[in-house]
């Protein structure tokens, strides 16, 4: 018997009118569009026209001239000639090296503090605990005043007194001064070496996990990434003749002159951003420990395994699944919160780009700089942080 076919449905019509949800729905984004663009188009107007009438000058042809202030703290070559745009290179590079340090070392910290508030020794737990609650329940602005000026400038001498625990290595209220290498092409060489060496660590680290999978047999990866981190700069060093220069620190009037240094500003900005945040690093991470089923603790003991293997072997790599997004946050945290440096002294983006403007008259163009740097910066740590979370989490057959 042949079967009747059977007949499409009639898409739904579309009533050009308000009742229809659809239309209706087209019409209030296109207002809600409408009016945003209409917003904008009337501040940056109405901007315009009041910094023409004034005759302040706009765009960012200024980051051309010569800056004409010096700066403490540089990772690069800066002087007072070189242009605005390299004052605020130099501001976005002291910036990020606080961030990564911060976010590295609070790392560190807050894990050890939450895993000691869970400790059964009930005096670690409860040091941890006041640690916590302190930290977190204190403005971090008081934090950095209370570092920079209790701590560190009311404790250390003048450059003319300073301390020497150590040949070479003084120690004052205008930093400690340690000798650094002497400027030679070999150390460039042996940090391409060095990232070479962890670019091949993590090639050869997912080629030995698939042959464990196929084969059962372990690599001996902690030797190889040894021997590939720190080896390769090693024989980079050799192949550049191995130089041992050093440029030693040296009194000359009032302050040092050579060698390396870690200034107060940069000491008090690093100590309290680690400290605050490692509280609230610690809280998470005692929540995703906690997060994990008793069970895969019991099961560890019954298999053998000391208390320091489960914590590392079984735990977190399951808690990382629960500790990873909160986390992300305070990444974001410790980078914006950087930002406070201005407080201190510390010559981050904000208080250079802070100097450029008052010198310049040109406000907006400053401010877009520093809201364009800490977004791309955040947006970046964020799309790191989401694409390790993704490659981390469970994924269903």
């Amino acid at each position: 018997m042949a079967s009747i076919p059977r007949s499409r449905p009639a898409p739904p019509s579309i009533k050009l009118s308000l009742s229809d949800p659809v239309v209706r729905a087209i019409v209030f984004q296109v207002l809600v569009v409408g009016g945003v663009a209409l917003l904008v188009w009337y501040l940056v107007s109405n901007t315009m026209a009041n910094m023409e009438a004034r005759k302040i000058a706009s765009g960012f042809g200024f980051l051309n001239r010569e800056a004409g202030f010096a700066i403490s703290e540089h990772s690069i070559d800066y002087s007072p000639a070189d242009s605005y745009f390299r004052a605020l290179v130099v501001g976005v590079l002291n910036t990020l090296i606080v961030a990564i340090l911060g976010i590295i070392l609070a790392t560190i910290l807050g894990t050890i503090i939450g895993i000691g508030r869970l400790a059964k020794n009930w005096l670690i737990s409860q040091i941890c605990s006041v640690y916590i609650e302190v930290m977190r329940n204190l403005p971090l602005a008081l934090q950095l005043v209370f570092w920079y000026y209790a701590v560190i400038l009311e404790n250390l001498p003048s450059a003319r007194e300073a301390h020497n625990p150590l040949p070479g290595v003084f120690v004052s209220s205008r930093g400690i001064m340690v000798p650094v290498p002497a400027n030679d092409p070999t150390y460039g060489w042996m940090l391409i070496a060095c990232l070479i060496g962890i670019v091949g660590t993590v090639l050869l680290s997912r080629w030995a996990k698939a042959r464990q999978a196929a084969t059962g047999q372990q690599f001996p990866m902690l030797r190889a990434a040894a021997g590939l981190i720190l080896g390769l700069p090693l024989l980079a060093w050799l192949a550049g003749g191995a130089p041992t220069v050093l440029d030693w620190p040296e009194l000359r009037g009032f302050n040092f002159q050579g060698g390396g240094t870690l200034t107060p500003e940069f000491a008090a900005l690093l100590i309290g951003l680690v400290t605050y945040t490692a509280a609230f690093v610690a809280e998470i991470v005692r929540s995703g420990i906690l997060a994990v089923s008793h069970g895969q603790t019991e099961a560890s003991s019954a298999l053998g395994l000391k208390r320091g293997l489960t914590l590392r072997l079984v735990i977190l790599p399951q808690a990382l699944r629960v500790i990873i997004p909160p986390m992300i946050s305070q990444y974001l945290n410790i980078t914006k919160n950087s930002s406070l440096a201005v407080l201190i002294g510390y010559p981050d983006l904000v208080s250079i780009a802070n100097t450029t403007l008052n010198q310049t008259g040109q406000a907006i163009e400053g401010i877009g700089i520093i809201m364009m740097v800490y977004l791309t910066v955040s947006l970046s740590i964020a799309a790191f942080g989401n694409w390790y979370n993704k490659r981390i989490a469970l994924t269903e057959r």
